[in-house]
């Protein structure tokens, strides 16, 4: 176990202010401890995730090394913790490279889902660059218009690399009003369910409304899920026929997240706002 303080920050991402969007830990260390410490820190965060982050040595394939735990466990995708990372990085100066006078590019993150990158534009704004899930079209498994509380359009399986199930349901107002039972949808998929349905005003800002529902990995409902989007993004690119869409994902907190499909890979662009900063003394 670690002896000596750590800076620990908590950043709500995918939004522009505070409070709102879905907030993570943010922890930089020198090198990862146990297992059993990242778990427990991120246990007593207690957001969606914690995300764990160390340098890497120069001229590797990768800047930093990042790791993502919920209150319950290790996860091999996020988004959110990955921009929020990425958001304490630049915002501290850590993302600078070794040269003072070199101004910092696109930094790369060495993860379970491979080499990640993140972008920051004069705006304030962080583009990921996450490979894109592959959906395939199922029938909807038994049970799951209960434990959802609504009737599916189309069913979809994301694959290995998020573990979803994409269910498309009438509008947004039936994604905006499901109280699903969290205990049933556990049967349901690997990590969880994504509800989601076109937006009824596209003027208002966004293209598409989504709610995601992970309780297997100890989370009900998550407020604003970059992994989600990397589904979300292909699935209304077909169907709205245009690569570029903003999604917004309806939870009580909200968040906008812009996807760009670029070849096998989906572009998330979006902002965040660092809200706590504090020493974690364990």
């Amino acid at each position: 176990m670690p002896t000596n303080s750590h800076r620990i920050r908590i950043v709500d991402a995918f939004t522009d202010r505070p409070f709102a969007g879905n907030p993570a830990g943010v922890l930089l260390l020198d090198a990862f401890p146990d297992d059993a410490w990242l778990q427990h820190v991120a246990k007593e965060v207690n957001h969606a995730e914690t995300a764990f982050a160390h340098r890497l040595p120069e001229g590797g394939d990768a800047d930093w090394a990042l790791r993502w735990f919920t209150p319950a466990t290790e996860v091999d995708m996020c988004g959110h913790a990955t921009l929020a990372t990425a958001h304490v990085l630049h915002t501290t100066g850590a993302a600078r490279a070794a040269t003072p006078d070199t101004a910092p590019g696109p930094i790369r993150f060495a993860t379970r889902s491979g080499i990640l990158t993140a972008t920051a534009h004069e705006d304030g704004s962080l583009t990921l660059d996450f490979p894109t899930a592959t959906l395939v079209a199922t029938e909807a498994p038994d049970g799951v218009t209960e434990a959802l509380g609504a009737e599916p359009l189309s069913v979809y399986d994301t694959g290995r690399l998020i573990g979803d199930l994409l269910v498309e349901v009438a509008d947004e107002k039936t994604v905006r009003a499901l109280t699903p039972d969290h205990k049933a949808l556990i049967h349901h998929s690997e990590r969880g369910v994504i509800a989601t349905a076109r937006a009824e005003d596209p003027s208002l800002g966004y293209d598409f409304v989504s709610r995601c529902f992970f309780p297997r990995v100890g989370i009900d409902e998550d407020p604003v899920t970059g992994s989600a989007h990397t589904a979300l993004a292909p699935f209304w690119s077909e169907r709205l026929g245009r690569t570029d869409l903003t999604g917004l994902q309806a939870s009580h907190r909200t968040g906008l997240v812009r996807t760009r499909l670029s070849g096998d890979r989906t572009l998330l662009t979006g902002h965040a706002v660092t809200v706590i900063e504090g020493e974690l003394l364990a």
